[in-house]
């Protein structure tokens, strides 16, 4: 008899568990509307771009070579790659047939028109605190793009990933639903705003656990797509310590006095910066350098230094292929104001990643006016030996400690390139 209760509690508990599970997972279809179902004005239109350009959406969704948030960019994570979706007003491919509600309840709790749960790729846990009055205003801006049949391709994930009800316990443990409270209107509470909910910088700055949820400490570094993100809440402890104006302008243009250019994913993101409210990305840098750490961070495990040979033959490199332009006295300086190579943000880090990676990668040339950096990618001119030596003879013309590995770090970041 003892063992009998024993099975009906468990199977009574099971059972709980199923239904509980079913609840969570198994969301209900929205019913598609023919047309916009809010009054869309002018100004709405004007604030929802201002929304869209603050939430980084053409970042993923408007991937080179593709119509503008039509979708198709691959965000490679370490379960595989994830394809964005077409969020132009298509009727078939895209969120034409999507209410208000629909796309409200997609952005707060990760839930498309139909039902399904997306995944957590797409920073729905960020854009859950973003006011009702932001998310409407998204809706309308997007609501009036030009419509683009774009179905997005097929994600390539194992099979047990692609059984999108998992995604619920996913949604139990990093979930949080609901609006950011009201907010006082100085420029910190502002840039709160706008980190922890439509910027989503921790999605990134942030290092993820084994499923994938942001794990770390906040702010406090992460990897991106081969890069490195690194810590915002350091930046008063860098070997050039970052100002208010600094990232402001480093947000805005991409460039920083001291501190180099953007590159990688962010080479991106300060792109749409760059067309959003200066006094925005003011508020986003007022708030960063209000978080900074009051002890400076450990210092990471230190290389040993470089043997004259090696040093000889990175300087010779520099010398044949990055003379030219970052050259004492080149025209990087000279003539368009750039800090000295060995301020560069990448070469004082704390991981040659980044250095690598900018080697391997380059920085595309711009498609904006704006003025900002370029750099040709060398990954098809350099062997990982070339690119080791190059990046420890430039570590060795900062003030920092050489970095371990460097070598094999090159290696890893060529295989990570080679996946995209």
């Amino acid at each position: 008899m003892r063992w009998r209760r024993t099975g009906y509690v468990a199977g009574a508990v099971l059972l709980a568990g199923v239904i509980v599970f079913a609840a969570i997972a198994w969301q209900p279809a929205i019913p598609p509307v023919k047309s916009p179902d809010i009054a869309i004005t002018p100004e709405l239109v004007s604030k929802g771009r201002t929304v869209v350009a603050l939430g980084d959406c053409a970042v993923c969704h408007s991937p080179e070579g593709h119509p503008a948030f039509s979708g198709g960019l691959g965000l490679r994570t370490p379960f595989g790659v994830i394809y964005t979706t077409n969020i132009t007003p298509d009727v078939e491919t895209g969120i034409g047939a999507w209410s208000l509600d629909a796309f409200m309840r997609a952005m707060r709790h990760g839930v498309s028109r139909d039902g399904h749960l997306l995944y957590p790729a797409f920073p729905y846990i960020h854009y859950t605190k973003v006011t009702d009055d932001d998310l409407r205003a998204a809706y309308a801006y997007l609501m009036t793009q030009p419509a683009v049949h774009a179905p997005a391709p097929r994600n390539d994930l194992p099979l047990p990933l692609r059984f999108r009800p998992a995604l619920a316990v996913w949604n139990l443990l990093y979930l949080r639903p609901g609006a950011a409270p009201a907010l006082d209107a100085s420029p910190r509470e502002r840039g709160r705003y706008l980190v922890e909910g439509l910027g989503h910088c921790s999605s990134c700055h942030t290092a993820l656990g084994i499923i994938g949820g942001e794990s770390g400490r906040y702010l406090g570094g992460g990897d991106v797509d081969g890069w490195h993100a690194p810590a915002l809440d350091v930046l008063a402890h860098a070997p050039r310590p970052w100002t208010v104006e600094q990232l402001s302008a480093y947000l805005t243009t991409g460039l920083a006095s001291e501190h180099g250019a953007s590159a990688g994913p962010m080479r991106p993101v300060t792109d749409n910066l760059g067309d959003v409210p200066p006094e925005d990305v003011h508020a986003i840098a007022t708030y960063l350098m209000t978080i900074q750490t009051s002890q400076p961070p450990t210092a990471p495990k230190a290389g040993a230094v470089a043997d004259a040979s090696q040093l000889a033959r990175g300087h010779a490199l520099f010398d044949g292929v990055c003379a030219t332009c970052h050259g004492d006295g080149g025209p990087m300086e000279t003539q368009l104001g750039r800090p000295p190579l060995a301020a560069s943000s990448a070469l004082q880090g704390p991981t040659p990643r980044n250095a690598i990676m900018m080697v391997l990668q380059g920085i595309p040339w711009p498609s904006h006016p704006k003025p900002t950096a370029y750099m040709p990618a060398f990954a098809d001119n350099l062997t990982d030996d070339q690119i080791a030596d190059l990046v420890v003879y430039l570590r060795s013309t900062t003030s920092q400690p050489p970095w371990p590995d460097v070598r094999d770090e090159v290696r890893r970041a060529r295989k990570d390139l080679s996946h995209d």
